[in-house]
């Protein structure tokens, strides 16, 4: 009776030592299973954040792609725009000069104007005023009474352009020091550059922000 009870202790002692370990075995198995799935979850995290970040930089590329094309885009319509607007007023002060020129009387005072305004402000020494040959034509007669009144005490002297003209007159230094360009080719030139540059800055004054104008 006696080993039957030991036996039977034995069997407890075994049973609850046997539940004892699978308990434990549950226990780290649910351990194992929540660790797993925790870092399962991590990683999913990560690859979502990697993929978001991915996508993010790859629309600020399209974006910076689109606003330098933008860019480029409205830098040559502006160039076009600019181009344009110059050239038409341009066309104009070339029609308004040739109607000048067709206008004898006025012309001739422009040209007398002309001279006197480049003899006063070149040094002193004898003068030759140079324009083309319809107006050396149209001057040559009168030119000593001009050439007085334009510079009282100087020789100014007149000749032929070497280069074709509209009109205008070049008027130098007989020894070549100085010179001052008043032929109507110059005055388009130089108009030209200032006209440029004022219509540049009166088209950038008034265009849009080019930030607003791509992502507004």
């Amino acid at each position: 009776m006696e080993a039957e009870t030991q036996v039977s202790q034995l069997e407890q002692a075994l049973i609850r030592q046997a539940e004892s370990l699978a308990r434990e075995h549950m226990k780290n198995a649910e351990a194992a299973r929540t660790r797993i799935r925790n870092e399962f979850e991590e990683r999913i995290k990560l690859k979502e954040e990697r993929e978001v970040l991915a996508a993010k930089a790859e629309a600020e590329r399209k974006v910076r792609r689109r606003t330098q094309a933008a860019e480029t885009h409205l830098s040559a319509d502006l160039d076009r725009l600019r181009w344009a607007l110059t050239e038409s007023v341009l066309t104009q002060m070339r029609e308004r000069l040739r109607d000048l020129v067709n206008d004898a009387p006025r012309y001739q005072t422009v040209l007398a104007e002309l001279l006197g305004a480049a003899v006063a402000q070149l040094p002193a020494g004898d003068l030759v005023a140079e324009v083309n040959a319809a107006d050396y034509a149209r001057l040559s007669g009168d030119w000593p009474q001009l050439a007085a009144a334009l510079a009282p005490g100087r020789k100014l002297g007149l000749a032929v352009l070497a280069r074709p003209s509209e009109g205008g007159v070049r008027v130098r230094l007989a020894d070549n020091r100085a010179q001052i360009d008043q032929t109507f080719e110059a005055r388009q030139e130089r108009l030209a550059d200032e006209l440029a540059r004022v219509v540049m800055e009166r088209l950038f004054a008034s265009a849009p922000d080019l930030g607003t104008l791509v992502h507004g």
